[in-house]
């Protein structure tokens, strides 16, 4: 399965939800524009691509000036001169350019892009995570809702039902048990009714955090696009497109480069320096003849050549290539993981496809049975509690159809983040330009400006606080306004 078919059919079937409505899509595109935790981690790759930065510094000229003003208190003996006390006025330019480093800039450079790779890979996964759980919250809010106007119907079949039992109670047509029936089954309908609202509550809360916003009405999702047709097919699509093990994998290969740079502690380095150095002394001399400025300048090679340092070289080295060895276990690790959780959601999702056949067939019988129930009872040879159970048990095939496809359809797209595709570019998303992670490091990389630097930064994800929930000073300052 290609990546562009995949994205192309969620994209398409994505733009055929009913315009009346907030659509997944819709949902999607507020959480990716607004969401903290996938902003916060775009500014956690700015500071990885000025890391590239930071290590070519290593292989430019530096320079330094140093200006000074000095004056002689006491001058005796020998060291009277018969020059001036001063002031003397003196300056200095140096110039240092490496020449030969020993490998450490050349393996640092290579580090750090590589890093930077891995933080790309890391805001691919973050990204993918933020939509399964913006999925989840949208289909969370379908279910719960669903579950709530169940219940509400349920109390009013059943505030109908007691109502008839009194009315056939007053005339001796059933016993008192049977009132007392309906009454119970009335009650606990309205404590689960109690409780589905509170779960309705919690999804909508967890919505408006994961999207920035409370859910109006939503559409139903769009289909999830054709998934592999086996746990070894997502497996294997898992283990070279998920960004995860791509990550860890980049991670890895930069701590290699780490263990080259230490072993470069060990090495020569060579510089050619540049100096030049003036002189003036204001007021003159007592000495005739003598001038009062002067300049120096000079060039040449320096070369630095470790010969004991402690045994720091070779602790640096050790710490590095445990740094190093500790990243492939993980790399083995994430693996694992990454494999457990593309079979988990191949399994859960499947399960949710025959649940839901299941659950439809149940649903269909517990509808004819309720009907066949109440027209015994009309004719005497069923009870009021028979009645009762059969409404429960509709009610009960009813919810667990709900939850069933919400199952379903949140299994499938944790399968397709399991597979790496899960990101805006798969998902064809529509709302503006899409983040260019690359954008930022063209431009940082390879600064040489000193003075270069960011303004303060200004959040872009949405505040969820109210108006009526807003503290009488207000939001903080640089924070966006809430959203309404």
């Amino acid at each position: 399965m290609s990546r562009f078919l995949t994205g192309g059919a969620l994209a398409a079937l994505a733009l055929a939800s009913p315009a009346a409505a907030d659509t997944l899509r819709e949902a999607l595109v507020s959480t990716y524009q607004s969401n903290p935790t996938l902003n916060a981690q775009r500014e956690s790759l700015r500071g990885t691509d000025a890391g590239v930065a930071v290590a070519r510094a290593g292989s430019r000229p530096q320079v330094s000036g140093v200006v000074g003003v000095n004056r002689d208190l006491t001058r005796s003996g020998v060291l009277d001169t018969g020059r001036s006390k001063g002031p003397i006025i003196s300056g200095g330019l140096d110039l240092s350019l490496p020449i030969f480093q020993g490998g450490r800039v050349r393996n640092s450079i290579a580090a750090a892009r590589t890093r930077v790779e891995a933080g790309r890979a890391t805001l691919r996964a973050v990204e993918g995570d933020v939509f399964t759980d913006a999925v989840a919250a949208y289909m969370d809010v379908i279910r719960d809702r669903a579950i709530v106007e169940l219940n509400q119907n349920q109390i009013r079949v059943l505030t109908t039902n007691l109502e008839a039992t009194r009315d056939r109670f007053e005339i001796g047509d059933v016993t008192r048990t049977d009132v007392a029936q309906s009454e119970s089954r009335l009650s606990l309908q309205r404590a689960t009714l109690a409780n589905a609202e509170s779960r309705l509550a919690a999804s909508e809360e967890s919505y408006r955090r994961i999207v920035g916003r409370s859910p109006g009405t939503l559409s139903p999702p769009p289909p999830l696009p054709p998934l592999p047709a086996s746990a070894e097919e997502a497996v294997r699509i898992a283990i070279v497109q998920n960004p995860d093990v791509i990550a860890v994998q980049r991670q890895a290969e930069a701590a290699g480069f780490d263990v080259r740079t230490a072993r470069a502690d060990r090495l020569p380095t060579v510089s050619g320096v540049a100096s030049g150095d003036y002189v003036n002394t204001r007021g003159g001399g007592d000495t005739p003849g003598l001038p009062r400025s002067g300049t120096q300048t000079s060039v040449g090679i320096s070369t630095r050549i470790p010969l004991y340092q402690g045994g720091l070289p070779s602790a640096r080295i050790r710490q590095a290539q445990a740094a190093e060895g500790q990243l492939l276990e993980q790399t083995i690790g994430t693996e694992r993981a990454v494999v457990a959780a593309t079979r988990s959601a191949f399994a859960a999702h499947q399960a949710s496809l025959r649940a839901i056949q299941s659950n439809e067939i149940a649903v269909s019988a517990a509808s004819l049975a309720l009907e066949g129930a109440r027209a015994e009872r009309s004719v005497g040879t069923r009870t009021v509690l028979d009645v009762l159970n059969a409404e429960q048990e509709l009610l009960n095939a009813q919810v667990q159809l709900v939850s069933a496809r919400r199952d379903q359809y949140v299994a499938g797209f944790q399968l397709l983040n399991a597979m790496g595709q899960a990101e805006a570019d798969d998902l064809g998303l529509e709302g503006g330009p899409l983040y260019d992670p690359t954008g930022n490091y063209r431009r940082v990389s390879g600064s040489w400006n000193d003075w270069a630097g960011e303004g303060r930064h200004t959040p872009r994800s949405t505040r969820t606080v109210t108006p009526s929930e807003s503290p009488v000073a207000g939001p903080p300052a640089g924070v966006t306004s809430p959203a309404q």
